[in-house]
């Protein structure tokens, strides 16, 4: 970094209730093959510095990529003149309270640093990928991604904050597409983009990945040759790849509380959930228990601080089935008065920090998969989301996944193609009968959440075990 933050913000001319300079810096590169030919190889670097000035109660921005002191100094006065201007149509008082002066520091766990990775490495074994995922004359598309990403933070505030944090990660996608007629199947490694971590060139395991790849090839194999998932209400299996959306967009979304209080309504939509519902809405059944973790190692979305200077816990948001907290920031928690959590997150130097999902989990239960199956009589098992759409509240909603199996009298039997299933987000929950113990959980992430005006895509993690849900729709494509 060429610019001493601490000295800078001192030096600073200028009037205000609170100050804040927030520098990132995020290297970025980024292979991707299809049919073992290269299609896209690039690396790329971008920084900048957010300027966040409190004045009479309002917080006004203003970003810039240069790094030099003027013009810092010129962000920092148009931050400024807007938190003046916001004076007219604020809708709420701050102070400096919503911004604590914490110091610290966060890394992510790296066995082997991201730069002992060569390209000439990356792009044989992307190449290699492809090649296992061809299993047979059937598939007729293959693809293969590698994205690492080094991001650098850094924010110092007036009131004496000082943090930096350091995050390596390491994002992979690989796929295949079967074709026999006019059945089509894809088939991927846990879903699009699930495959995404905090760590080092350790991640990149080639002899597990091309493991993986080839597993990928005949599952889409058998998907061509396998029936249609029946249309009926049974037991739902679901696997911890499609537990990563299901608590992604039925819980995760619904919880943010600047949706609740209307902030997102016009874009992002806003919730079923009320703010009179904290501390005594039964979300789900006894057996959901989902925790806000930024603290848990190697998850795509772990951190020591969120973009305000929070600093990250472990958070029960539903216990035991009640709703405890909301997924919000201080300012947010002052406005709502409901409890939230360390969740104020910025995509980059030129964005606003927002509430934000991190690492969303549900935490694991005491049955192990095969207790899961055999107590079931008749059931679908589901793996890796393929399609989502749910509504503006995050209350109904229909998935649709990549695979699933039959189970019948305790036993997974036939491979079934094209699963769907639907529900009602407090239904559903509440039909959750049974959670998988630790040998069944998994850990998942995705870099693109969407939300906020202007956009901002973010990377959120989310670990689960398998789970068991009662008297579900499911169907299939016919």
């Amino acid at each position: 970094m060429n610019i001493d933050l601490e000295k800078t913000i001192e030096n600073l001319t200028i009037t205000a209730d609170w100050v804040g300079l927030r520098y990132v810096s995020e290297k970025s590169q980024t292979h991707r093959f299809r049919d073992g030919l290269p299609q896209y190889h690039g690396k790329k670097i971008n920084r900048g510095v957010m300027a966040e000035v409190l004045v009479n109660g309002q917080m006004g921005y203003c970003a810039t990529n240069r790094l030099d002191f003027a013009s810092i100094q010129r962000a920092v006065n148009s931050a400024k003149q807007q938190a003046i201007s916001a004076q007219k149509w604020g809708i709420f008082s701050f102070d400096s309270s919503i911004r604590p002066p914490s110091r610290g520091g966060y890394q992510s766990s790296v066995q082997n640093p991201l730069d002992t990775l060569s390209i000439r490495d990356i792009n044989d074994l992307l190449i290699q990928v492809c090649e296992s995922l061809k299993v047979s004359s059937l598939v007729v598309k293959t693809t293969a991604l590698a994205i690492m990403n080094e991001v650098e933070h850094h924010f110092v505030s007036s009131n004496g904050a000082n943090i930096f944090q350091h995050f390596s990660m390491v994002s992979t996608d690989y796929g295949a597409v079967a074709q026999d007629g006019n059945i089509i199947q894809k088939r991927s490694d846990n879903g699009m983009l699930a495959r995404c971590y905090q760590g080092g060139a350790e991640i990149i395991n080639p002899s597990l990945i091309l493991q993986r790849a080839k597993q990928i090839g005949e599952s889409a194999i058998a998907l061509i040759h396998a029936q249609e998932c029946p249309n009926t209400r049974t037991n739902l299996v679901l696997a911890p790849d499609q537990m990563m959306l299901q608590i992604h967009e039925s819980v995760g979304h619904p919880l943010e509380l600047d949706r609740i209080l209307g902030d997102e309504r016009n874009y992002a939509g806003s919730s079923f959930v009320k703010l009179e519902d904290f501390g005594n809405l039964a979300y789900g059944s006894s057996k959901m228990n989902i925790t806000f973790d930024p603290t848990f190692e190697g998850e795509l979305a772990s951190y020591g601080f969120d973009d305000t200077g929070i600093e990250a816990q472990r958070q029960h948001l539903i216990k035991d089935g009640i709703l405890l907290r909301g997924l919000g920031s201080l300012e947010s928690q002052a406005r709502a008065k409901v409890e939230g959590v360390a969740n104020s997150r910025a995509s980059s130097w030129n964005r606003p920090p927002i509430d934000r999902m991190a690492n969303l989990n549900l935490e694991s239960g005491e049955n192990s998969f095969d207790d899961l199956i055999s107590n079931i009589e008749h059931g679908v098992y589901m793996e890796s989301n393929r399609s989502w759409s749910i509504d503006d509240y995050r209350n109904k909603f229909q998935f649709g996944c990549e695979y699933a199996r039959l189970i019948e009298n305790g036993q997974l039997t036939k491979t079934l193609r094209n699963p769907n299933y639907r529900g009602v987000t407090q239904h559903f929950w509440h039909n959750l009968s049974a959670v998988g113990n630790e040998s069944t959980k998994d850990v998942f992430g995705t870099p693109i959440c969407g939300k906020g005006e202007p956009n901002q895509m973010i990377r959120v993690g989310h670990a689960s075990p398998v789970c068991v849900f009662n008297d579900i729709e499911v169907f299939g494509s016919e």
